[in-house]
């Protein structure tokens, strides 16, 4: 029987882990809070009882190929070292892989989480039968991944691919958490499209808007979710900080096709659920933004493996070829 690969996804709140196969088939899954306010140790310690877990689900530690791990960076994976990731206090200077191997006595391979999201799309999800692809996450944050070759590509330091941190307007008002004006993560993710609305409504305090039917006027509490769902009941505010974002994004990706001319480019997390209104106010917008005339013809492919992205993300480290990836 084929050995089976552990995927472990760590977030700020979770700590995710399955066993996949070399076919790209998600078997076993383990989920626990990763206590991150409780600092490495405590954090650590979930990690293994997850690992643990998928080792005796798979009948024993000969059963396992190895264990893929993504997380947020900033990390290097030529070293396993996690550097300091802002959701995760106190995981400074970690060499986790080497911690993860002294554990299990099995190999262990550690990824960005927005790159390992971008090759499992290629070897399992939506960009089957593409080898060059953009993978795009737009949700609290955005972020990318750079497969080239069916292989992430890193660059010299490992720190490749923030493609959110790429700005599009130097004279935003916007600044980013990063601290440079006019990211494309000031603009179009999560957070950003809520501000978006929240100022457009109280500069435009007469506007009528089912966003304020909702907060009862407390426009605070609007939410990305409310948004999608008042534009969808034909609200012309949500409606328009959708078009916005298309724009936004479309003028991004125009600049990234310029730049890579990818296969294909595969869009992911919360925002992406919007769907149809978005893809199509991007499709329009990126020919208008590059240089490459065959931009129109670049696929724009909604994510497929969704909430469990980063576990077979993880498991894809040990699948760099992917030969042996297929469609679910």
């Amino acid at each position: 029987m084929d050995k089976m690969i552990i995927g472990i996804d760590v977030g700020g709140t979770k700590v995710a882990g399955g066993l996949v196969d070399n076919k790209g088939h998600l078997d076993k899954t383990v989920t626990l809070p990763t206590k991150a306010s409780e600092g490495f140790e405590t954090s650590f310690s979930q990690v293994v009882t997850v690992i643990k877990r998928l080792i005796n689900q798979a009948g024993g530690s000969n059963h396992i190929q190895g264990i893929g791990i993504c997380c947020p960076g900033p990390l290097n994976p030529r070293t396993g070292m996690v550097i300091n990731p802002p959701n995760l206090p106190g995981w400074t200077n970690i060499p986790f892989t080497e911690r993860v191997e002294k554990e299990f006595q099995l190999p262990a391979r550690l990824e960005n989480d927005a790159n390992a999201a971008g090759l499992a799309e290629v070897l399992f999800g939506a960009a089957v039968g593409y080898n060059d692809v953009f993978y795009v996450t737009v949700s609290t944050g955005v972020g990318t991944g750079i497969i080239i070759n069916k292989k992430v590509y890193h660059g010299k330091n490992g720190a490749a691919a923030e493609g959110g941190h790429v700005t599009i307007d130097h004279r935003s008002p916007y600044i980013c958490g990063c601290g440079t004006p006019g990211c494309i993560e000031a603009l179009a993710a999560g957070p950003a499209i809520v501000r978006r609305a929240r100022v457009k409504l109280e500069q435009e305090h007469t506007l009528p808007s089912l966003l304020r039917d909702r907060t009862q006027n407390h426009l605070s509490r609007i939410t990305p979710e409310m948004i999608e769902e008042t534009a969808k009941a034909g609200d012309k505010v949500a409606k328009s900080i959708i078009d916005e974002t298309g724009f936004f994004l479309g003028v991004w990706l125009a600049s990234m096709i310029t730049l890579l001319d990818p296969d294909a480019i595969v869009i992911g997390g919360g925002v992406s659920q919007i769907g149809k209104p978005l893809f199509d106010k991007i499709r329009a917008t990126i020919p208008h933004y590059t240089i490459n005339r065959q931009a129109e013809n670049t696929p724009l492919l909604p994510a497929k493996l969704q909430k469990d992205v980063g576990i077979f993300g993880a498991a894809s480290l040990f699948m760099q070829e992917g030969e042996n990836a297929e469609k679910a």
